[in-house]
């Protein structure tokens, strides 16, 4: 090796002992991107996920920013802090963290980290079909990992109950005049568009197109529709628009594409957001428990299977445990640093 590559190897810089250090390895589901927080985030009090939740809110919400937004992330990042289980019978929990703030349930990310905590050996890998039990805010979630030796190949879970609150409501939006929409809720709330009604596509060129009406909606729903969660008041708050359309690939059910947060582009079909369509679609009489999955295609052409388990009851809803099943993959490993004397420690966000 030439000397001065030798030199570059050999360095053993170590921050001053006043930064913070932050370690996560990253990954993606089905192009969704997740930063998982292993170590160097506060451990947060409290009982419950929820608990957890309000706490993180409450006093961490700059390191959110920090390792959400730029320079470390981006304005569609998205990553999930693991915290010890909340039920004797889970193996841990999890808070899931945008550009906006903390979610309450994330499909791509129990996707995700179920294969990142299974290969780095958190969970240990038990045969052909790994079970992990993961509380979220949005309650628990049992998540099955396929395997093949010691790598998981995909993984599939069973939601919270979801259910949907409206059907073919109308809101008045500015810009748009009257759009036709479903309300829904698969670990958080969403409302359901035809993209041809709001003149837009499902594919990447529509991108920008997307987020403007998907914002001008969400925003114009939330001002006229109270959600109902049956249990939870920090549930009730609608999470995003989910732009309903054709499939491109031939045997695919359909394409979904949501905008969420603060504007932010799901890459992935979006787990929770499928959840609630599996609802919608059992509502209508257009999907049975028990019936095989069907295919629903993401912004990029990724994909998520998803069917109906069975039919509960939950609070006043007749709702549905879904099953939706991606492939997740590791991007990387990283330490993050934060110098205390950085004006921009925090991050920023640029649209």
């Amino acid at each position: 090796m030439n000397d001065f590559y030798q030199k570059l190897a050999e360095l053993d810089w170590q921050p001053p002992s006043d930064w913070t250090r932050i370690r996560t390895i990253d990954s993606h589901t089905e192009g969704e991107p997740l930063r998982i927080i292993l170590a160097g985030f506060p451990e947060l009090g409290g009982s419950t996920i929820l608990e957890r939740r309000r706490e993180a809110k409450a006093k961490y919400d700059h390191l959110r920013k920090a390792l959400m937004w730029e320079p470390r992330g981006h304005a569609d990042m998205y990553g999930c802090i693991i915290t010890p289980p909340v039920r004797d019978e889970s193996d841990f929990g999890v808070l899931f963290l945008h550009n906006e703030g903390f979610s309450t349930m994330c499909g791509h990310g129990i996707i995700a980290v179920t294969k990142v905590a299974i290969e780095i050996g958190l969970i240990e890998a038990n045969g052909a079909e790994t079970c992990v039990r993961i509380d979220s805010p949005a309650g628990l979630i049992t998540a099955y990992a396929r395997m093949q030796g010691d790598e998981v190949q995909s993984v599939y879970f069973h939601n919270v109950p979801s259910f949907v609150q409206e059907l073919n409501a109308i809101v008045d939006v500015p810009g748009l005049g009257e759009i036709r929409y479903d309300l829904a809720y698969g670990g958080a709330f969403y409302a359901y568009v035809q993209a041809a009604d709001a003149g837009v596509r499902c594919i990447a060129e529509d991108n920008r197109m997307l987020i403007e009406r998907g914002m001008a909606i969400k925003n114009a729903v939330m001002d006229s529709m109270q959600m109902r969660h049956p249990f939870e008041d920090d549930l009730n708050f609608l999470y995003g628009t989910i732009f309903i359309g054709p499939a491109e690939k031939p045997g695919n059910h359909s394409r979904n594409v949501c905008i969420f947060a603060e504007g932010e582009v799901d890459r992935c079909p979006t787990g929770t957001g499928v959840s609630a369509r599996m609802a919608i679609h059992h509502a209508r009489g257009d999907i049975k428990a028990g019936d095989p999955s069907v295919v629903i295609e993401s912004v990029i052409g990724s994909s998520f299977k998803a069917g109906v388990v069975k039919e509960v009851s939950f609070g006043d809803y007749n709702a549905v445990i879904p099953v939706v099943e991606g492939t997740a993959h590791i991007t990387g490993m990283h330490e993050f640093l934060i110098d205390p004397a950085d004006v921009l420690r925090d991050g920023f966000i640029l649209r």
